[in-house]
Order: C-alpha cells, then structure tokens, then sequence
C-alpha cells in the first residue's frame, strides 16, 4: 500500500514493523522521518519515476536494508557524497539514520535533483542536492567517503573516479551478486591497478536468492 493511503502514522507503525521482519535496527525517531521521506518520495514518483519500492515491504527490505549497512561502516562526523541520488537514497536515509553525518547529495539530472531537493525539505531535513554529476565536485568540495548505489557497471565507476582518487577519501558501492563479474571486467581493462576493492559487508538481497555487497574502494597507498 502507498503512502498517500495511509495516515503518517500508520505508515510509521507499517516501517517500524518492517524493520523487526527484518531485523534492522532503527530507533523511532528515525522511523518517523523515513515515514515523512516515503510519503514524499511516493507522492513526487506518481509525477517522475524515482524509484520502483513503492510499497513498505521493499522501500524498506531494499532501500533502508541497503542504508543500514552502509550507515555502519561510516565513522563519527564524515562528510558523505551520495553519487547520483535519484531520489535520495541512500544518501537521504543516511541523514535520517546517523544525524551526525554531513551528507550531500548529488544528481546530474535536473529533473530529479529538483524533485529530490523538495522531498529532502517536506521531510524536514537540511541536506545540501548538488544539481550536477558528483565528478565535477571535486576536488573543490572535499569527502571523507563518496556513497553509491544503482549508477553505473564497476568499470564505469573506477573510470570516472580512479583519476580523482586524491581529492576523496573512499568509495563505498553497493552490488548485487554480478559484483565480481564487474571486478573482472574492470581488471581486464586495467582500472583496478591503482586502487584496492574489499567486501567488508552482505546481507541478504530479500525476495531472491542472492545478497548485497559492500564494496570499499581506495587507493592502494592509503590504508582502509
């Protein structure tokens, strides 16, 4: 059931419920804000086609599963980049689950940083949207980690990073099962020489057999 059939708190008590089947721990305060964040996304999808977890069940086996994981192998006070948000996440739901990040959020594609700047300020939250791709932030904007999900092939990924390796200080990419397929391919084109990838997370892709991965990515030189 969408959002704009539910009271906000109904859908409070719909994600917090989703949570405990799926055992991800989100305290309430959070689950409120990510309920006011679905209702947004929900609402603006019915216009431009932000994502395709429109029910409760995978916005939150996928979306919050996915920022979950990724919120805890973030340190104390980061400065995150989401690279190409689309509608926010995981970089939105990132600013909900560790209020003590500095997430940004960039979107090369006008219509959807627009929509993805009004749903960041309906669910009351004060997160910068860069309307522009997150290559051409740096290395004039400095982070601690930049945060990917559901851009581009591995191969594609390192090709428009790798160059700017020294300006940031990691990459954190979330896969799905063909992530070492795309680690190949990358090796095969000479893009994995400089820089180091390690699978430091998975949990389970729900709904298939397969599972999410999170991958590290740094330049050989720098430690982990």
């Amino acid at each position: 059931m969408s959002a704009t059939s539910r009271s906000s708190t109904d859908l409070t008590d719909a994600i917090a419920d989703a949570c405990e089947q799926f055992q991800l721990e989100v305290n309430t305060a959070a689950q409120r804000q990510l309920a006011a964040y679905a209702a947004s996304l929900w609402q603006w999808n019915e216009r431009l086609n932000l994502t395709r977890h429109t029910d409760v069940e995978r916005f939150v086996a996928r979306d919050v599963a996915d920022a979950v994981a990724l919120a805890d192998h973030l340190a104390d006070g980061e400065r995150v980049l989401d690279v190409g948000t689309g509608g926010g996440v995981p970089g939105v739901l990132l600013a909900i689950l560790r209020p003590d990040l500095s997430v940004e959020l960039s979107e090369s594609v006008g219509k959807r940083a627009a929509a993805v700047k009004a749903i960041v300020q309906e669910t009351g939250l004060r997160v910068p949207v860069h309307a522009q791709a997150a290559q051409s932030l740096l290395p004039a904007h400095r982070y601690d980690t930049l945060v990917v999900r559901a851009v581009a092939p591995l191969g594609k990924l390192l090709s428009w990073f790798e160059p700017l390796a020294d300006t940031f200080g990691r990459l954190l990419v979330i896969k799905g099962p063909r992530w070492e397929a795309e680690k190949g391919e990358a090796r095969h084109r000479g893009l994995v020489k400089d820089v180091r990838i390690r699978r430091v997370a998975a949990w389970p892709l729900h709904g298939t057999e397969s599972e999410s991965v999170l991958l590290e990515i740094h330049k050989r030189d720098q430690q982990p």
